[in-house]
């Protein structure tokens, strides 16, 4: 696939909290979630592990983006995922973007925001560092 706006494919799991693609900003995806009972933590916030998956879902569209890119087709493994919580996920959509921030032949480090009303004012942040296999050939 050449044109990585159409190999945006999530997983079920991304999927199964309503994550979608938002759209572009520049060349890299902007993914989305509604605020809703599957992703509700306490009352009229967002829970943590929709806001995390969230963010680990635009760190892979943002790297998948850019391999496609570039004809690399590895298998994405996580190493490490840090996340930071800043401030609560309101009742209102989410947003996030993933950057990468190095990309080697056999490893990538990705910062990812996510943002509800303010881009400016995230409520988390990321950092993802992704080990990339080869597929067997």
């Amino acid at each position: 696939m050449s044109d990585p706006k159409s190999a945006i494919a999530l997983p079920a799991y991304a999927r199964s909290l309503g994550i979608k693609l938002h759209g572009f900003e520049g060349d890299l995806p902007v993914l989305t979630v509604e605020f809703g009972p599957s992703v509700e933590g306490r009352p009229q916030h967002f829970h943590g592990g929709a806001t995390s998956g969230l963010l680990e879902n635009a760190g892979y569209a943002a790297l998948r983006t850019v391999l496609i890119r570039e004809n690399r087709h590895p298998r994405l493994k996580p190493v490490n995922i840090t996340v930071q919580f800043l401030a609560a996920g309101k009742s209102i959509p989410s947003f996030a973007q993933g950057r990468i921030t190095r990309l080697g032949r056999r490893n990538a480090n990705i910062t990812v925001e996510a943002w509800q009303d303010d881009r400016d004012r995230p409520i988390a942040t990321a950092i993802m560092n992704i080990l990339m296999a080869d597929e067997p050939e």
